[in-house]
């Protein structure tokens, strides 16, 4: 059972707020949005509960946290093809609907934490690959997703982070 002490609050500033702390993160570009829809670049407002969390072991040591963490390879990827029956999906490369990369060559996904948003059940043109992830440097602006400095994101997981209230 997730507690209110497991959930961060995050504000439209960038404000990330869990327990005694307060962090400046990356949103997406388009804001936080309670329509979001595939490719407005909008974070979802609600809810977000963190699922699982994805790393690259050859990058860094496994990411302690309380949900479950799985190493990523090379060949995995997430379908962001709203016409395709993966959609917002993690799939395996090579795939024949657009998708993104997961095993990148810079390191913004070298830890990430896919957060539960329109997963069950899946609705197409809703929004796919919401992550908690590194951020670009400065916190340049995400697609949709959430960003942290991955220090700062390693510490929040290791601390017990399931999720975030969005808005």
């Amino acid at each position: 059972m997730i507690g209110a002490d497991d959930i961060a609050q995050l504000s439209a500033d960038g404000l990330l707020r869990f327990r005694n702390q307060i962090l400046r993160c990356a949103l997406g570009r388009g804001g936080i949005s309670a329509q979001k829809r595939e490719g407005d670049g909008a974070t979802p407002s609600g809810l977000l509960t963190l699922e699982r969390v994805l790393w690259r072991a050859d990058r860094g040591p496994k990411p302690q946290a309380a949900i479950r963490v799985e190493p990523l390879a090379p060949h995995d990827g997430w379908c962001d093809d709203e016409t395709h029956t993966d959609y917002n999906r993690q799939i395996t490369l090579p795939h024949d609907a657009r998708h993104e990369v997961l095993w990148r060559d810079d390191a913004v996904y070298d830890v990430i934490g896919v957060l539960g948003w329109n997963l069950a059940p899946v609705t197409r043109g809703r929004g796919s690959a919401i992550f908690l992830h590194i951020a670009r440097p400065g916190l340049a602006p995400t697609e949709g997703c959430i960003a942290l400095p991955e220090r700062e994101l390693r510490a929040l997981l290791a601390q017990g982070l399931r999720g975030f209230q969005v808005g």
